[in-house]
């Protein structure tokens, strides 16, 4: 485990959870709307609110996207009183916006935090994500190696055949041939339909019987399953995927000069993190908020890299009439 960090107070672990229920919430009141705008606003003016009345100086390295692009939690923005310790932050306010607007589930708000420099300050670009579990011998997976090698080289791990792995993969057009050399392998297919920082944790948790997650999403969702898998044990690997000339001109504008490394866990997640999420709508991971006559409940979860715990936490909250 690596070494407590003397700039994460203990206080900002219950902090954190109070700024996602802060986001939850605030989506909440336009899950199964349809406007995955509007439920993404409102939580992102939650979440943004939240964290500038905690005392810290924290900068937003994986947000919304860059300022041009949105005014609200940009990467590069200053949050926080500034009076307080130097704090990265990733976070996204509302995981799974399409999935709040149609009411499905693993939609949640999710942040994570580590002293300055710990988290990766990347663009919003696509990146190509292979995470597992803990236990298995470090190596087990890797980007440069095919679908069909990696399932091979987990399924030697764990000491069973091809057939018995599950993956989890977005249920994207882009995934169609990932998917079908899955299934030709034998190998059963979780596919989501948003959500891939839950569908990363839940590699995670025995129960959910998925074995390995594969496939591109946002790289912040990527940072973020990194920040938990810290706390939890797993192995993640990374690369950022380009577009255009003009993704790859804002990487190196944000200090990124090798264009095809493959980042591992402890790269994108340095030393000791906080990783925090509350539910939006029920999940593998979390339930989500509940509204009442006179009150809402919440459950959230919050980790720390440094001592492996994890608390799940329930939470009331009265609703003023």
């Amino acid at each position: 485990m690596p070494q407590a960090s003397k700039v994460l107070d203990r206080v900002l672990v219950l902090e954190m959870v109070r700024v996602t229920e802060a986001a939850a919430i605030a989506a909440s009141t336009l899950t199964g709307r349809g406007d995955e705008k509007a439920a993404d606003a409102a939580a992102v003016e939650a979440m943004r609110a939240a964290l500038n009345e905690l005392d810290m100086d924290g900068t937003v390295v994986i947000g919304e996207g860059e300022r041009d692009e949105a005014p609200m939690l940009y990467i590069g923005e200053k949050v926080g009183t500034g009076n307080g310790p130097a704090i990265d932050i990733a976070l996204d306010p509302l995981e799974g916006t399409t999935i709040c607007a149609k009411s499905g589930p693993n939609s949640l708000a999710v942040l994570a935090i580590a002293e300055a420099g710990g988290l990766l300050n990347a663009p919003d670009v696509y990146m190509d994500k292979l995470a597992v579990g803990p236990g298995l011998p470090a190596g087990v997976i890797d980007l440069d190696r095919t679908p069909s090698q990696n399932i091979e080289a987990i399924a030697a791990a764990k000491g069973v055949r091809a057939q018995d792995i599950v993956a989890c993969v977005l249920d994207r057009p882009r995934h169609e041939a990932l998917i079908a050399e899955l299934r030709a392998l034998g190998c059963g297919v979780v596919l989501i339909g948003d959500g891939d920082v839950a569908g990363v944790i839940a590699t995670s948790d025995p129960d959910t019987t998925i074995d390995v997650y594969m496939g591109s999403g946002g790289a912040p969702e990527g940072v973020l399953a990194c920040a938990a898998l810290r706390c939890v044990g797993g192995q993640f690997k990374g690369r950022l995927l380009f577009r255009n000339d003009d993704e790859r001109a804002r990487a190196r504008q944000w200090g990124i000069e090798d264009l095809d490394r493959q980042y591992d866990l402890k790269e994108l997640a340095k030393g000791d993190c906080i990783f925090a999420a509350t539910g939006v709508t029920d999940g593998s991971l979390l339930e989500g908020v509940k509204r009442r006559r006179d009150k809402m409940t919440t459950e959230s979860v919050v980790m720390r890299a440094s001592s492996g715990t994890v608390r799940w936490v329930k939470g009331e909250h009265r609703i003023e009439r």
